[in-house]
């Protein structure tokens, strides 16, 4: 890459910086403690069946007649039902948004890419404890998953796949329509079966469905929401500012104490039944790392965030 190609630090995604999120990953304290946890990493709840049948037994009262054996019933003329057991490996999908107003930040890094270092920090912890971990971006075409990968040699090609995703966002008309993140997460929502999912979003346009779906979601899988916001954001000061977009331009008026409250997002994501963390897009990538070893440990502890 020539140096007019070179990658701008904070608004392009870059693979290389990607890669070296690994090394926070390895230096994780909370790596001892995930060895012990179920599926080989951090302990989670857990949603839906599992996938391995345990065993098959005699129909009772209350049982699902979706885990009705068909041949064993034939078979003997009465009603039997498999039982199952939890699949041994952990699976995280982790999808990144890409749409339009992720391409914004006033501090070290776009929200897009702030996502993107956040999805790719703990999808290296997942694989560092001998996970499986899936990558998908949501632009204007959509939802989009890259594929699965088992181990450190199998990610990068899903890292270049992700910053190709990204390149795509940005050199992306102002006048392209994008899908709301329900619509976005609607797609995802069969990909993975009952591995965890992980949403790496600012949450805008969400969309009428984004409640039904979350909620729909939550019930039969893990769902975690790493909600991103730009620092200007958090802790805006006050002003008169003048901004520019694709679409627009004008002054945008903040008044005293236009962020004091928290956001109320976050719990209103927890009410639907995700587990929720903040992330402040100008955190630095250690820092950042920090924070999601923390929510892992909470996670491992058994305590909410």
């Amino acid at each position: 890459m020539s140096a007019a190609e070179a990658p701008v630090l904070g608004v392009d995604l870059d693979v290389d910086s990607l890669m070296r999120l690994r090394l926070l990953s390895t230096r994780s304290s909370a790596r001892g403690a995930a060895a012990t946890a179920p599926l080989g990493g951090v302990a989670r709840r857990r949603r839906g069946r599992g996938a391995e049948t345990y065993d098959v037994r005699p129909w009772s009262d209350g049982d699902d007649m979706r885990s009705l054996d068909r041949n064993v019933t034939a078979r003997t003329g009465a009603p039997h039902v498999r039982t199952f057991h939890d699949e041994r490996e952990r699976s995280v999908l982790f999808v990144v948004d890409f749409r339009t107003p992720m391409l914004f930040g006033t501090r070290r890094a776009f929200r897009s890419v702030a996502a993107a270092e956040a999805a790719v920090a703990s999808a290296w912890r997942v694989i560092d404890s001998q996970g499986r971990v899936g990558l998908a971006a949501i632009g204007s075409a959509g939802a989009r998953c890259f594929g699965w990968a088992v181990g450190a040699r199998s990610f990068p090609p899903l890292l270049v796949a992700l910053a190709e995703a990204h390149r795509a966002a940005l050199a992306e008309s102002a006048e392209a329509a994008e899908p709301s993140l329900a619509t976005a997460l609607e797609e995802m929502e069969s990909v993975g079966g009952t591995s965890a999912l992980t949403l790496a979003s600012a949450l805008d346009s969400p969309g009428e469905a984004f409640d039904v779906i979350a909620t729909r979601i939550a019930r039969r899988r893990d769902l975690s929401v790493l909600l991103v916001a730009d620092r200007f954001e958090l802790a805006p000061s006050p002003g008169l500012y003048p901004f520019r977009t694709r679409v627009e331009e004008g002054l945008l008026r903040i008044a005293h104490g236009a962020r004091t409250a928290p956001d109320e997002r976050l719990a209103r994501l927890r009410r639907l039944g995700a587990r929720t963390l903040e992330i402040d897009a100008g955190l630095d990538a250690e820092t950042m790392a920090r924070l999601l070893e923390r929510l892992d440990m909470e996670r491992f502890d058994g305590r909410s965030f």
